[in-house]
């Protein structure tokens, strides 16, 4: 009864010892991520104005939608690093001494890739998508009350409000355009090439309507027919910016849509094309995977952690743990790209990475065991 006690002990004290390292690696990671958009966003504060506290919560809102993808990257880094140090500071040894086996070792991080499953199913399936779509929305309001951050000088910028837009010099601060070339296809059976000195925007930030409008200045209007050119010059000519779909009825990404919703999608055949019907198969695949990389990643990792060099702990575990992430993630761009191709069926193209670590988890116990 005795040796019990003291194993319920060690299970424990190992668990306990996991977990602040996942909540480290999940911090990590976050920051990670966000240093790849950080130049973005910083541009958003110093170049175009936007206010600090729409970044922070752009931050929030993309932190939100990366959670799945977190979450077992941070279950693997706290494995390694915790049973590394373990195996670098002989405590495995002293385990084992009590009778505990590989298999009551790796209790503790099943344990916590347990609950680290259920907590992505949920994220996954409902928190992350809003998050997404929550990102989204944001960025629709952005564009509309700051128009010009679309715009950057001797850049043509497509899919500005349905048109493509040319400007040699642009103030984002006060919205000012020179030397203005634009060609409008709003229409697209009359689309017109507009040519300006100047052009200002001004934006509507009501709540009722979020709206901009361009006035040019200047400039001359060619429109163009299968049997006619026709030039119109002006000293002022405005042209209304507005998006066609209203906010909340903005095209969403399959990112931004809950599971019951692609679901419905799925079901309902409202999905016009293949290529749309693949996207969402994907993704609602995906989630899945996602979910379960969480065991994929605690069974490489007790395989590699417990049997780490006994003299490369720390360092070793956080090189390892960087190592096999990567390896992941080149796994899954490329069969998840195969899979909105169509090339090989989303059911199965998404579960390949999860299948490759479960083989190499089983393949790297076998060697240690013989």
């Amino acid at each position: 009864m005795f040796d019990v006690w003291r194993a319920k002990l060690a299970l424990k004290y190992l668990f306990f010892e996991m977990l602040p390292s996942f909540l480290i690696g999940l911090v990590v990671f976050i920051f990670v991520l966000l240093m790849f958009q950080i130049l973005r966003l910083t541009e958003f504060v110093l170049v175009h104005g936007v206010d600090p506290v729409a970044v922070f919560s752009m931050m929030s809102f993309m932190t939100i939608s990366f959670l799945p993808i977190l979450f077992p990257m941070s279950l693997l880094f706290a494995i390694l690093l915790t049973y590394g140090r373990f195996s670098s500071d002989s405590e495995i040894v002293a385990f084992k001494s009590l009778g505990l086996n590989t298999i009551h070792l790796s209790l503790p991080a099943l344990i916590l890739a347990l609950l680290t499953t259920l907590a992505s199913i949920q994220v996954s399936f409902e928190l992350a998508p809003w998050g997404n779509r929550a990102f989204e929305v944001l960025i629709h309001n952005l564009k509309n009350i700051k128009a010009s951050v679309n715009i950057k000088a001797g850049v043509f910028s497509e899919g500005f409000y349905d048109m493509v837009i040319y400007a040699n010099d642009v103030d984002t601060e006060s919205g000012e355009l020179r030397k203005v070339f634009i060609f409008d296809e709003r229409n697209p059976k009359s689309p017109i090439t507009v040519i300006a000195k100047t052009g200002q925007i001004f934006s509507d930030n009501s709540k009722s309507k979020l709206k901009s409008q361009l006035l040019l200045t200047n400039g001359n209007i060619h429109k163009t027919d299968l049997s006619s050119h026709t030039k119109i010059d002006f000293n002022s000519y405005d042209i209304n910016l507005f998006d066609n779909a209203p906010i909340r009825e903005a095209r969403k990404s399959p990112l931004s849509h809950s599971s019951k919703d692609i679901k419905r999608l799925l079901m309902g055949g409202s999905l016009k094309t293949k290529k749309q019907t693949l996207r969402f198969e994907t993704e609602l695949y995906r989630r899945w995977a996602l979910a379960f990389a969480c065991f994929s990643f605690s069974l490489v990792g007790i395989a590699f952690g417990i049997r780490t060099n006994s003299r490369q702990g720390k360092s070793n575990g956080v090189v390892l743990s960087i190592t096999l992430i990567v390896a992941y993630w080149i796994l899954y761009v490329t069969f998840e790209g195969l899979s909105k191709k169509g090339t090989i069926p989303p059911i199965i193209g998404v579960w390949v990475p999860n299948i490759i670590f479960l083989a190499l988890a089983s393949t790297r116990y076998k060697i240690f065991t013989q």
